[in-house]
């Protein structure tokens, strides 16, 4: 039989030295003595009905600790939350482990925050809990907030340490609050970084304001998420620096994209790892990082997840990753994703775009777009803040592609945005792009690998059906048979679905491919512009003909042959005042020319145009379709 023994001591004092707010001891029980324990038997259960301290706990082999229905409990010893741990692969409860723990021990006994995201509900244990009218004492385990100062509407100099599992720094619900130099490390698994559970920092809510200011957070765990802003919350964070290390996955996980169970990246974008620096989530949430450091080990840095009108900015800030796969932003449904003035060193992309309607926008930092976007995202900045931040021009440097489309979406790089990649500039799989490179401000593409735009279809095998649930086994296999032709899709014409890019003022160097099988066309504009490299329709394969999650780094990288189009055309526009100089034998569907472009062969060789066939002349003002090949002799 369990045996269930009842006790409650009053907690003499606190561990927030200099705080202003400290815990509500109980008095129903006599107060601790000098050396107090205690002692909890295997197959014992014991229930604590409110906050003890002790100076040793011994808890045996099926021993347990638990809170009163509707509350929860935490163990902390001289000021570290430690000691829980979840009960089981995919579930959600923690359970304090068999063990001897001394020193400063105290079981704090707190109200229940539980969360539900999706099919699930959290029972969430923080060392602060904020509502609107400040901390939450029977909510907060104060135990865990060390030094610094401590009030309704400010933690200033406060640190909070786990090493347990699934406890949270700080959350705010529908609360005003500011954070204030924090210090915050958490060492050990979360669980859903959906909802936000083992985060450092959490805000949560329509109403909430929370503003992040000289924070150094750095966490190391599977999905042990920095900053998250959730359900319409407004998070700033500011001259701070976020860094979080993958951990170790439990032996029995399985990978899932069923997000509630989810607790590593779905390797078919080409990434591996198990925790985000930061998500945003929900409906109508804001983040943004002004001046900042926001480094993952893997997986993503600044990570946008699910909802609606969501908004990502980050301001002069370096971001990236330590590891070598890894992005910098996310952009799904339709979020709003903005990066001025930033430095970003990242394994794979700097922006995975996954639609539908995605808008990614990189630039510089000036006083006016900065001043903009401080009206607009209500950042509290004033007049000197905003003239202490110093113009800047977004630099890229990414070891692997530069931007990544996996759904629709718009993408704008503009001032003077240089972009360095080991791969092409922009790789699309196949979906539906409005591209727009502005080079009059300096903006720059350097694919080391000389592509600046590959187009290829979706290399996703997508998941597979489980024991009803959808598991991340799915094996690309490289197509082995020539396309065939669709009668009803026009590769001479422009299609709302097609991949669009439109470069102004900018000198190229690269080539463009079109690798789709399906009726997909590239269309690209240029403006004022100079183009040296190859355009044309091609057949792509990937280096090895499989891949599965043990081959992750090959999805995307494909070699591309040039040859007539067949459900992928290559449609060029050079408008006023550009000039395309063919360097190798280009298969084109569309060209046309302004009064004023031009196409010219390098130095000492000559270029020609067959249309159908028939060599044809070029002449600037003249518009060519059909099966036009640019070959250079």
């Amino acid at each position: 039989m369990t045996l269930i023994t009842r006790r409650s001591l009053l907690i003499a004092g606190t561990a927030t030295a200099g705080a202003l707010l400290v815990p509500v001891g109980s008095a129903t029980a006599a107060p601790t003595a000098t050396g107090s324990q205690i002692t909890v038997g295997s197959g014992e259960t014991y229930e604590l009905s409110s906050t003890t301290r002790v100076r040793r706990l011994t808890i045996a082999d099926g021993g347990k600790i638990v809170a009163p229905d509707g509350h929860s409990v935490s163990l902390t010893v001289d000021g570290v939350e430690t000691g829980q741990l979840l009960t089981g692969t995919g579930g959600t409860a923690t359970l304090i482990q068999a063990g001897t723990y001394r020193g400063d021990v105290v079981l704090t006994v707190t109200a229940a925050n539980e969360v539900t995201y999706q099919t699930l509900t959290f029972p969430f244990r923080q060392a602060l809990y904020i509502d609107a009218d400040g901390v939450v004492r029977d909510k907060s385990v104060l135990a865990a907030v060390r030094g610094g100062r401590l009030t309704d509407t400010l933690a200033r100099n406060v640190s909070i340490t786990s090493t347990g599992e699934c406890f949270d720094g700080v959350y705010v619900e529908n609360g005003t609050y500011t954070l204030d130099r924090p210090t915050i490390s958490l060492t050990g698994n979360g669980r859903c970084d959906f909802a936000g559970y083992g985060a450092a920092v959490v805000g949560h809510g329509s109403s909430t304001r929370l503003v992040v200011d000289g924070a150094r957070i750095a966490n190391k765990g599977v999905v042990r998420t920095g900053v998250i802003s959730d359900g319409g919350a407004h998070v700033v964070v500011k001259n701070s620096t976020v860094r979080c290390r993958n951990g170790v996955l439990p032996a029995d996980y399985r990978a899932t994209v069923e997000t509630p169970y989810m607790e590593s990246v779905p390797w078919m974008l080409g990434l591996d790892g198990n925790v985000r620096a930061t998500n945003l989530i929900g409906e109508h949430s804001t983040a943004t990082y002004l001046n900042s450091t926001v480094f993952s080990e893997t997986w993503g840095a600044l990570s946008v997840e699910g909802g609606s009108g969501l908004k990502l900015t980050a301001i002069n800030s370096h971001v990236g990753n330590t590891g070598e796969y890894g992005y910098g932003t996310y952009a799904i449904g339709d979020a709003v994703v903005r990066v001025l003035g930033c430095r970003f060193d990242v394994g794979s992309y700097a922006t995975i775009i996954a639609g539908p309607a995605a808008v990614v926008h990189y630039g510089d930092s000036t006083a006016e777009a900065v001043a903009a976007l401080d009206t607009e995202l209500e950042l509290g900045l004033g007049e000197a803040e905003s003239a202490s931040i110093p113009a800047r021009s977004t630099v890229v440097n990414s070891g692997h592609f530069g931007y990544m489309f996996f759904g629709a979406g718009t993408l704008t790089l503009d001032g003077g945005t240089v972009v360095n990649s080991e791969r092409a500039t922009f790789l699309n799989k196949g979906q539906q792009t409005a591209i727009t490179v502005d080079g009059s401000r300096g903006a720059r593409l350097n694919p080391r690998d000389g592509i600046i735009l590959q187009m290829i279809e979706l290399d996703d095998p997508g998941p597979v059906a489980v024991d009803g649930k959808m598991m991340n086994v799915g094996v690309y296999t490289e197509p082995t048979d020539d396309p065939t032709k669709d009668a009803s899709f026009d590769v001479t014409a422009v299609h709302t679905a097609d991949s669009a890019a439109t470069f102004t003022s900018i000198a190229l160097r690269g080539d463009f491919y079109n690798g789709m099988r399906k009726g997909k066309n590239m269309v690209l504009t240029f403006e004022d512009s100079t183009l040296e490299g190859v355009v044309s329709a091609t057949r792509t394969r990937h280096r090895v003909s499989t891949i599965d999650a043990a081959t992750f780094y090959e999805l995307g990288i494909v070699t591309n042959t040039v040859q007539a189009a067949v459900n992928n055309g290559a449609i060029v526009r050079l408008n006023s005042g550009s000039t395309w100089t063919v360097t190798g034998t280009s298969h084109l569907t569309s060209l046309t020319l302004a009064a004023d472009a031009a196409v010219r062969a390098p130095r000492g060789k000559r270029v020609t145009l067959t249309v159908d066939g028939k060599e044809t002349a070029l002449t600037p003002g003249a518009g060519y379709t059909g099966d036009l090949v640019l070959t250079v002799a």
